[in-house]
């Protein structure tokens, strides 16, 4: 058994947890949020801000979220910032967390907000040592235990030991809806997200193109630049088939963001070719995944993957760079690209697609977000130029 650092102990009531990877390796901390333990895959996000949208993002289902910005918590949380409905991560991990919040738009404490939702954490830990030992060996099932020391790493190694492998899991299934939605708010980004049942009627009657997002796990925050644009979006579950699609009669067609191995995903790939043929086209993270492989692609996972707001990305037409906020474990194998698909988009630090466009046919994708969340907003131009795209052709009632 491997050993961190000495044990803490009790810091303002709080009682000692630990954090154990899957080789045995144990990190000893003390409790955060709600009792209680947890099991996930551990990896690490680079963000200064944001901590309250990583952790209510899709993506990180069934993971536990290492946060590597020291001091977490500050400024609290509010209900505009949620990435979805519920909290997502399986648990998170920080260094120091704070029990006091300063913000004017502050609505409550971060760790109140964790207990309040259920979600299991530890802080005190060392996660500079945690992170190096990520992107040096690699990201894998871990478990946060409280009321717990280094003398109790064999009873969480049992947990980790019955846990399914991270890949193995459809966590899409969790977070993704089931029936169709239309999405609206009085403000785009001052309002709460309304999420109603969809009227085809009403959609075919409304003014403003109208964009279906297929839904894998989508963010918040990508629905709300949409809307901003001035479009009207319709939610649709994953399993929905050409027919269903076309009775709400979009103008265009928006593959999310999602959690989970997108091999996993293989049921619904013929579907995703079949109305990338018939509408124009976006694809987001999972998305861009999605896309790449209806198209005869193939997937690989990361070795600790990219999740963080400061991933430079270049643009190989006009060769400009821009900083992104990226949330992925997996990527598309550029040794198996397929032809008819063009590479826009390359990260900088490690050479993967970070996007590409059909030659032919009016589909675009990008691995990182756009719509950032938190992050950076030097690529929100993505959604302008699908809005563009949508525009015209509702404009031409085509």
């Amino acid at each position: 058994m491997k050993q961190s650092r000495p044990r803490l102990t009790s810091l303002s009531g709080r009682s000692p947890a630990i954090l154990v990877l899957e080789d045995g390796t144990c990190f000893e901390g003390l409790s955060a949020g709600a009792p209680g333990s947890t099991v996930g895959e551990v990896v690490f996000n680079t963000s200064m801000s944001g901590y309250q949208e990583i952790a209510t993002d899709p993506s990180y289902r069934g993971q536990l979220i290492t946060y590597t910005m020291p001091h977490i918590g500050n400024y609290g949380v509010n209900a505009l910032d949620n990435e979805s409905v519920g909290t997502q991560a399986a648990g998170i991990i920080v260094r120091s967390l704070s029990r006091r919040a300063s913000n004017q738009r502050s609505e409550q404490g971060f760790e109140d907000w964790l207990v309040e939702r259920g979600v299991v954490g530890i802080c005190e830990v060392d996660t500079r040592e945690l992170t190096r030992r990520l992107r040096q060996g690699g990201v894998g099932l871990a478990a946060i235990v409280h009321d717990a020391t280094a003398q109790d790493s064999a009873a969480a190694l049992e947990l980790i030991a019955a846990h399914p492998g991270y890949g193995s899991v459809d966590y899409v299934s969790e977070v993704a809806t089931t029936r169709a939605l239309r999405v609206s708010a009085e403000d785009a980004w001052q309002s709460p997200l309304k999420l109603t049942p969809a009227d085809a009627a009403e959609q075919e009657h409304s003014d403003g193109p109208h964009v279906v997002v297929m839904d894998f796990g989508v963010k918040f925050s990508i629905l709300r630049h949409l809307l901003a644009r001035g479009m009207r979006v319709t939610l649709m579950p994953r399993d929905a088939d050409r027919a269903a699609v076309e009775a709400q009669r979009p103008d265009g067609v928006l593959w999310s963001n999602g959690p989970g191995d997108p091999d996993k995903m293989e049921p619904f790939i013929a579907g995703v070719r079949e109305l990338s043929e018939r509408y124009p086209t976006m694809g987001i993270c999972l998305g861009h995944q999605l896309l790449a492989k209806a198209f005869g692609g193939e997937t690989f996972k990361l070795g600790f993957g990219h999740r963080g707001p400061n991933q430079p990305v270049q643009n190989q037409r006009d060769k400009s760079v821009a900083m992104t906020s990226q949330n992925h474990g997996y990527a598309v194998r550029r040794e198996s690209f397929p032809e008819e698909l063009e590479i826009t988009h390359v990260n900088i630090n490690d050479d993967t697609i970070s996007g590409f466009s059909h030659r032919h046919l009016p589909v675009h994708a990008v691995q990182y977000h756009p719509e950032a969340g938190p992050g950076p907003n030097d690529a929100t131009s993505f959604f302008d130029d699908f809005a563009r795209e949508l525009a015209g052709r509702h404009a031409s009632g085509t």
